[in-house]
């Protein structure tokens, strides 16, 4: 009896590894081009820090006009969430972040190398599994789970490395005849690889990020073929980056450890290893301390909590890029304009280190995003939120041509409002500007440095007696405010205030701030003159008589 034998027994319809190698051939691209995944487990919602990797993978693709693919790793399937590729799916979607090939439902895929979910591709594992057995090069182990356990707490009470390797792989150099017999017997197994790996031997690696790294050799005997006949991560993986011609893996640096394994893999497997490429984790600042972004802790690891604040996608992914490669600021100072796919992302200008997440820097990036949008663009993208996650802003909306007024203002300026971060704020930036709302709540007005209410009163009487006509232009119109400024015995212009303080009790910006407060409740808005031109005489006039008649 030989390994075939075994082999043969233990996988009796396995195909030949010939039948795959002939079926997903080298891709035929140009020299240069890399293929690189996004392959993550249905286990739960999708970590920004997977989305900066699928979007880090989709740059490098892109750029070389190779090949990005979504793979699903499902072999674990204790811990798979309902639903869990469409929520992956749709995560990708929701960013713009497309593949070329894999996954694009629950079902179905596109692309010649699949099926991109793993469970879909037991026959492939089998036939690859029963390669290495032929070989010599894995074996079936019919250890327990409690046998196992036993082991490691050796291990342990002896103060040695844990692991099934060496001495301790109990079946590794079972015989051939024996390993027939238990199986024949009906005893139950999994298959384990045969590390040809010493641990007092080193290997050098270069990481396309990480730059070079030694690691001692692998020398565990890992299981590749589970109970469940389901392979392991670590055979998977090896497998269907082979077939699927991945040319560059870019991962999280979690991985980095795993390295010697993967490449022993590639190499018993008589493949070619791809490049690696191990990205550095999104961390934060928590109390002075450098930490992971948690799932647990942090609600802004979750891809969906983007979704729900409305932050806007080009937003997110400028900032992801930003901290993928620090040039980007720079270049999109230099280029306010251009699409960031002018951008040339580099991976070796990534960071070695984790950079840190920054909220405030996000939020910056979404205020200049939105800026730059139409008011039609604000519009749709602020209702297209709403239908999702806001009945009330919805509602409002309902009126399109004065919500484009409204969005209009201070738009397309050679310096635009930058008041809105993500389609969350909307609501509280607008909604003094409908007067169902506005004047029917308990308004807080805070008028600041004039705050007598006769004082008050008397110049919003004076305003609409006086200087208020919708047909003004604006220079007419802010004339008219420094008339009514120097008729109640402030200073016509702020310079003038400055020179001499003590000559006045305020000046025009006071005065102005008054009326603003009158019409909005707010200290701080857009142009007044626009707003006014929005709201409309009826408006104004209910508006400034509700400040007067309290």
């Amino acid at each position: 009896m030989n390994y075939k034998d075994l082999a043969d027994l233990i996988f009796p319809n396995a195909k030949e590894i010939s039948y795959y190698e002939e079926k997903y051939p080298e891709r035929n691209l140009k020299e240069g081009a890399e293929v690189s995944r996004f392959a993550p487990s249905p286990t739960g919602f999708v970590h920004i820090g997977g989305l900066y990797q699928a979007l880090v993978a989709k740059e490098v693709t892109k750029k070389t006009d190779g090949v990005f693919f979504l793979r699903v790793e499902d072999t674990d399937q204790k811990r798979e969430v309902e639903n869990g590729v469409t929520g992956i799916v749709n995560s990708l979607k929701d960013f713009d972040i497309l593949p070329d090939e894999g996954m694009i439902s629950e079902t179905e895929e596109v692309g010649d190398y699949g099926p991109y979910k793993q469970s879909l591709r037991k026959e492939i594992y089998e036939a690859y599994a029963k390669y290495l057995i032929e070989q010599g090069k894995a074996y079936p182990c019919f250890c327990s789970t409690e046998e196992v356990e036993e082991i490691r707490k050796k291990q342990e009470a002896a103060k040695i490395r844990p692991g099934y390797y060496g001495i301790w792989a109990k079946c590794r150099n079972i015989t051939v005849e024996d390993a027939i017999n238990k199986i024949k017997n009906g005893e139950k197994y999994i298959i384990r690889f045969k590390s040809p790996g010493r641990e007092d031997r080193k290997i050098k690696h270069h990481d396309i990020i990480k730059g070079n790294v030694d690691f001692p050799e692998n020398d565990q005997d890992i299981v590749i073929i589970k109970a469940d006949g389901l392979p392991t991560y670590h055979f998977a993986h090896a497998v269907d980056d082979h077939l699927m011609r991945t040319t560059m893996v870019i991962r999280s640096d979690e991985w980095l450890s795993s390295v010697p394994l993967h490449l022993q893999l590639f190499q018993e497997l008589g493949f070619k290893a791809p490049k690696f490429a191990h990205i550095s984790p999104i961390m934060k600042n928590d109390n002075g301390n450098k930490r992971k972004l948690s799932k647990r802790k942090d609600p802004e690891a979750a891809v969906e909590y983007y979704k729900q604040e409305g932050i806007p996608v080009v937003a997110v992914k400028e900032y992801l890029l930003n901290i993928a490669n620090s040039t980007f600021e720079n270049w999109r100072r230099a280029n306010p304009d251009k699409s960031m796919d002018e951008f040339d992302f580099n991976l070796n200008k990534m960071s070695v280190s984790g950079a840190l997440f920054d909220m405030v820097k996000l939020l910056d990036i979404g205020k200049t995003v939105i800026s730059k949008m139409s008011a039609e663009e604000v519009y749709e993208n602020a209702l297209t939120w709403a239908n999702k996650f806001d009945e009330e802003l919805k509602e409002m909306l309902k009126d399109k041509d004065f919500s484009l007024k409204i969005f209009g203002i201070e738009r397309g300026n050679k310096k635009p409002r930058k008041d809105i971060a993500k389609w969350s704020d909307i609501k509280n930036s607008i909604i003094y500007m409908y007067d169902d709302k506005f004047l029917n709540s308990d308004v807080s007005y805070e008028f600041g440095k004039i705050n007598d209410k006769a004082k008050i009163t008397n110049m919003l009487k004076k305003y609409l007696e006086k200087y208020f006509d919708l047909a003004d232009d604006k220079d007419t119109w802010f004339n008219k405010i420094k008339d009514l400024t120097e008729e109640e015995g402030y200073a016509r212009e702020v310079k003038q205030f400055k020179q001499e303080p003590e000559k006045w009790p305020g000046h025009v910006g006071d005065v102005s701030t008054v009326l603003r407060v009158a019409l909005t409740g707010r200290q701080n808005t857009p142009d007044m003159y626009e707003i006014m031109q929005v709201l409309g005489k009826d408006s104004i006039e209910k508006r400034l008589k509700k400040v007067i008649e309290q």
